[in-house]
């Protein structure tokens, strides 16, 4: 079977697992049809013989043998490989007698996925042979009989996404990234933290609304340019200068209780430019539909908006309602939670400079 030479010169660049079992690779090729999604599966002896305990695993091509172990095979595999249109799981209308491809030392099978409506989305996922933390599978999906996508599924990724290039397929880029962007802003504290941090002195509805608007402009601009490839800064620069941004507004908003001048327009804008690289880091790292990038990229923006949206309204009204008691419970809520952002900015710094992993 033709494939691509990009997975020639990965497998020659990646490393042996064990010189027992020098190529710990899997195929998978995913055929969109119409009302259909055909599979191959190709997967090394070694691999399916360690899972199936035949031993040695050149037994596994022998004809009998295969036919003995057929069953399992399929249902090793029917467990381990999930297919989603749109979200929702498929089941294998049948998967074909496995068979022996003695010139790889491989086993082939093939699945069928009927569908009963236009397919938008096709989500594959798979973690092969979990005994084997070096066990890479390589992912060809094609649409219209041609090569659309390719991927690598392994322990550290183990779900891909491709959209279609129809109008199922923008449908589906439009809903599943703006929810991306919303889910983002919401699941992520140090936005969250700066927007806090943003709304502790209180001020006018008037001067509120200028503050995030500010924001969110800033945000909006540099994930923009970043996701489309204009400006890409390092995500090792980002993420600290987003922890410094929350570590910031908290002090500031110290001096300006002091006595000092309010600045959070400024800071908005400038920390919101941040904020947005950030963003737009962790929309690069999703699987991108390269057909539909500029709705991807819109609508992930809108998610991030409607998420700020949702969280500085219940933020600025619980404020509210804690001023709204006293004048000095205003006041220990500003100076409290200043202290308590720029407390937990520094930890998230420590986080970001000294650890990895983390969302925005």
């Amino acid at each position: 079977m033709r494939r691509s030479w990009l997975w020639v010169v990965l497998a020659c660049c990646l490393p042996c697992a064990v010189s027992a079992h020098p190529v710990p690779f899997s195929y998978v090729d995913a055929r969109i049809q119409q009302g259909a999604i055909e599979l191959t599966v190709v997967a090394h002896m070694f691999d399916l013989a360690n899972d199936l305990k035949v031993q040695p695993p050149e037994r596994l091509l022998q004809p009998d043998v295969l036919a003995a172990q057929a069953q399992r095979t399929i249902r090793l595999l029917d467990d381990r490989l999930q297919v989603a249109a749109d979200g929702v799981r498929l089941a294998a209308a049948n998967w074909s007698a496995p068979e022996a491809l003695p010139e790889r030392q491989s086993i082939r099978v093939h699945a069928r996925y009927d569908l009963n409506r236009p397919l938008g989305r096709l989500d594959v996922t798979t973690l092969m042979f979990p005994y084997d933390p070096q066990h890479k599978t390589f992912l060809n999906v094609f649409e219209n009989d041609e090569i659309a996508a390719q991927a690598i599924l392994d322990t550290n990724k183990t779900t891909f996404q491709y959209f279609m290039s129809t109008g199922q397929g923008v449908r589906a880029v439009l809903t599943g990234f703006t929810l991306a962007g919303a889910r983002q802003l919401l699941g992520g504290p140090g936005t969250l933290l700066f927007l806090a941090g943003l709304l502790l002195l209180g001020g006018t509805s008037k001067q509120l609304l200028t503050v995030v608007a500010v924001f969110a402009a800033a945000s909006s601009l540099t994930l923009v340019l970043a996701a489309l490839g204009f400006v890409i800064p390092p995500a090792n620069a980002v993420e600290p200068a987003m922890a410094l941004s929350v570590v910031y507004i908290g002090a500031d908003n110290l001096l300006v209780r002091a006595g000092g001048r309010d600045t959070r327009v400024w800071v908005a804008f400038g920390f919101g430019l941040i904020h947005g690289f950030g963003f737009a880091n962790v929309f690069r790292a999703m699987d991108l539909p390269n057909r539909a990038l500029g709705w991807a990229v819109f609508s992930f923006n809108i998610g991030v908006e409607i998420g700020q949206i949702a969280a500085v309204a219940l933020v600025a009204l619980l404020f509210a309602w804690i001023r709204s008691r006293s004048e000095g419970a205003a006041r220990r809520l500003a100076v409290a939670g200043s202290a308590v952002v720029m407390l937990a900015g520094a930890v998230w710094f420590v986080q970001r400079v000294f650890f990895s992993g983390g969302t925005a």
